[in-house]
């Protein structure tokens, strides 16, 4: 069964779920449940740790997975009964859920151009990333779209949280001083904007992205039935973890879209609320 989870809640959880996780991730070689613990991850449901790599090439993990079926297959535990493990509830720290009567919004941002030529299939492949996640909206917030108004809020926290360069990794979100400009405003259902986010605003190696916010806004009988929104514009910097970004500004996109529920990803909580979903919600 494949699963894929956030390491960073998964190792703190205090319920089920995370001593099963700790069970097997304390016998790789990244058992400091204080740390990070990334990487792929093969386990019984005895919780046997059968394989640990955090190697990114496909055919490689591919492979080991194979090896590790294999030396699975042959072992006393592939016949073993394993009892069902209690569920008992989610630690609510580290499950948290969109809010309620509220609107979830998939993102997806990508570098359009400006990378040099790539050398290897991999630098290829980083080039051609997109940055997935996903925008939450509260019930107030919801409500001022349904009169036609652009909450204030829920612009602000787009811009902060949402509007970064996530295609190579973890990014720095962007914090409220870092806000030069950003408006939005609805009219005949047409969403229209700008912003401008940097953290110095003249220093020639500033993390920046500015430009225009374009999208369409539905409502029937009180419903936002369509909310699609895009940001484009020139993006320049990089952060701790996203090395590797165009040299100077190159030309970046964000595009947001109303999600309806049905998908497993619409209640994955967005990267900017990690740890904290009040602050995410309420930023300050």
């Amino acid at each position: 069964m494949p699963v894929a989870l956030d390491q960073a809640y998964e190792r703190r959880e205090q319920d089920a779920w995370g001593e099963f996780y700790r069970a097997f991730a304390k016998q790789g070689p990244r058992a400091d449940m204080q740390a990070t613990t990334q990487g792929f991850y093969v386990a019984t449901a005895a919780g046997e740790l059968l394989l640990y790599n955090n190697n990114r090439d496909p055919e490689k993990l591919l492979r080991l997975l194979r090896e590790a079926r294999e030396r699975f297959a042959s072992s006393e535990a592939a016949r073993a009964e394993i009892a069902p493990r209690p569920r008992g509830e989610r630690d609510p720290r580290y499950a948290p859920q969109p809010p309620e009567g509220g609107l979830v919004l998939r993102v997806r941002a990508q570098v359009l151009g400006g990378y040099p030529e790539p050398k290897e299939e991999h630098q290829r492949a980083v080039q051609r990333s997109i940055g997935r996640d996903n925008l939450w909206l509260t019930r107030a917030e919801r409500e001022e779209l349904t009169r036609g108004e652009f909450p204030a809020s829920a612009l602000e926290r787009l811009a902060r949280f949402h509007l970064v360069d996530n295609t190579r990794g973890e990014p720095p979100m962007w914090t409220k001083e870092e806000v030069r400009t950003l408006r939005a405003g609805i009219r005949n259902g047409v969403i229209e904007g700008r912003f401008e986010l940097a953290t110095e605003k003249d220093a020639s190696e500033a993390r920046r992205y500015r430009g225009e916010l374009r999208g369409h806004l539905e409502v029937r009988d009180g419903v936002v039935t369509r909310c699609d929104l895009v940001a484009l514009g020139g993006f320049r910097g990089e952060g701790r973890y996203t090395r590797g970004a165009p040299p100077g500004e190159f030309p970046f996109a964000v595009a947001f879209a109303l999600a309806d529920g049905t998908a497993v990803a619409d209640a994955i909580p967005p990267q900017g609320s990690r740890g904290w979903v009040e602050g995410y919600l309420r930023p300050r």
